[in-house]
């Protein structure tokens, strides 16, 4: 998380569950969602049980038996070593880095909107907004700018929150008004349609949608009762995350037929439908302008986030000593202006791909890929903490002793690589030209993004060795070899 909480300062559970919905319930995700229409329902109950009630019963157990500062990165170097561990960290910074494009293109989706719908379709002016915005929200991150805890809360309440009930509501009140629904609510269309398989490469975008849980382990310790309200709050968290995100789309689907429906301004042309028709169109530039502002509160945060972790680890020898920099106001500025230099050069996707819709899948799902990754990391490091670290007082254990523990984390683990699989497949409701060149940037994306950390640590771990060798043939004054 880029939340700042002050040292000292007890966590309530509210806050929590705060943090939880900031880092997991976001706006970009859900038009990927409703692209399955009411088997989207299915879908969520699948990803949940096969993946988020794995992330949720592990978080609470690791958290609960490390409660510092650290989350994943400390339960991976704790059970595999530093190499593992400076990996971890790793992909939790990279797969960031790709995410950035994706909700930058959102934001610009719905800046266009304001000033010209027709301009969400314009890769030169999409392209043009996605680096301003990002560029200007890293220097400002540049500059030392820190976002208190309060003030992202509000941003995420104000941006996310808010437009997430307004439009569940609206959706309820469309249906119960007896409007045309583009949906039929029946067990029929419950089930998906598997005649097409490749309309499952949106599952790993509904996993990416769910992940995020991890991320307040970081705070566990600040809470006064960590082994009661933490459990707690990633209960009461993962209640509302999921209506939160199951809600807004149907509503979505409910107006917009699936062959409209667009990745990038699905959402705001949702809110127009239903402004429209209801006669409040006086709103739209309202609610447009609480997303923007909800969406880059949290991207500026996220922008800082991860980076400050990737900071401890070049610290530990693992990484160039460029990456190390800082300014005086201790500002990673080396690490922000590499991440910085990755995402323009993502973003010539958008010049390579047929559409700027095309261009925010590739993008998407190469950042799924990249977290999946990483969950497979992070259900790995329980198991072998399970067996090795069992006298680690844990206030919450996974129940079934060992079964329970290869039960829970082989299920999250089996259902990161198949959707990791999945994602190879181009959906059928996205042109996205040559699937061949579709594949390839998938392939190429995850080698590229994977191979660094094992180079930079064995040159890490060559230049300690090297420094260390340079002491030890210091020869002490007054000493004489023979």
């Amino acid at each position: 998380m880029g939340i700042e909480i002050s040292k000292g300062k007890t966590l309530s559970v509210f806050t929590l569950i705060m943090i939880n919905v900031i880092a997991v319930g976001n706006l970009r995700s859900l038009t990927a969602g409703a692209e399955f229409g009411f088997a989207l329902v299915f879908f969520y109950a699948l990803a949940t049980l096969l993946f988020f009630i794995p992330t949720i019963l592990v978080t609470a157990e690791l958290a609960t038996g490390w409660p510092t500062t650290g989350g994943v990165y400390v339960w991976v170097r704790e059970a595999f070593g530093p190499r593992l561990g400076f990996i971890t960290i790793w992909l939790q910074w990279i797969y960031n880095v790709v995410w950035y494009p994706t909700i930058f293109t959102f934001i610009a989706g719905i800046v266009a909107y304001l000033i010209d719908p027709q301009l969400a379709n314009n890769k030169i002016f999409m392209l043009s907004m996605i680096l301003t915005t990002f560029w200007g929200a890293t220097f400002l991150n540049c500059f030392g700018l820190k976002t208190s805890s309060w003030i992202s809360i509000v941003g995420a309440i104000m941006g996310t929150l808010i437009p997430m009930i307004i439009i569940s509501v609206l959706g309820f009140i469309w249906i119960h008004s007896g409007n045309l629904s583009q949906i039929n609510f029946s067990l029929k269309d419950f089930f998906p349609n598997l005649a097409d398989m490749h309309n499952l490469a949106f599952l790993t975008n509904i996993l990416f949608g769910l992940m995020g849980m991890e991320m307040s382990a970081v705070h566990a310790g600040d809470v006064k009762n960590p082994q009661r309200d933490y459990p707690r709050a990633l209960i009461y968290s993962a209640v509302l995350i999921l209506a939160t995100l199951v809600l807004p789309c149907l509503a979505i689907t409910i107006v917009i037929p699936n062959k409209d429906l667009s990745l990038v301004s699905g959402l705001i042309d949702a809110f127009k439908v239903f402004f429209n028709t209801y006669h409040l169109t006086w709103f739209i530039p309202i609610i447009a302008l609480l997303i923007i502002v909800g969406s880059l509160s949290g991207a500026a945060a996220w922008i800082i986030g991860p980076a400050r972790g990737l900071l401890i680890a070049s610290r530990d020898n693992n990484l160039p000593r460029f990456f190390e920099r800082t300014n005086k106001r201790n500002a990673p500025v080396g690490l922000l202006l590499t991440q910085g230099a990755i995402v323009t050069l993502l973003c010539t996707v958008f010049l390579i791909m047929p559409s700027v819709n095309s261009s925010y899948w590739v993008l998407s799902n190469l950042t799924a890929q990249l977290a999946l990754l990483f969950y497979i990391l992070m259900f790995a490091a329980a198991i072998r903490l399970h067996h090795t670290r069992a006298h680690v007082e844990r206030a919450f254990k996974i129940p079934g002793g060992s079964f329970g523990i290869w039960l829970v984390c082989g299920t999250g683990i089996l259902t990161c690589v198949g959707a990791i699989i999945l994602g190879f497949l181009p959906p059928s409701q996205i042109a996205i030209g040559q699937v061949a060149t579709y594949e390839a940037i998938l392939i190429l994306g995850i080698i590229v993004f994977c191979l660094p950390p094992f180079i930079l640590h064995k040159i890490g771990s060559l230049r300690a060795q090297k420094h260390k060798s340079s002491a030890d043939d210091v020869v002490p004054e007054g000493v004489t070899l023979k």
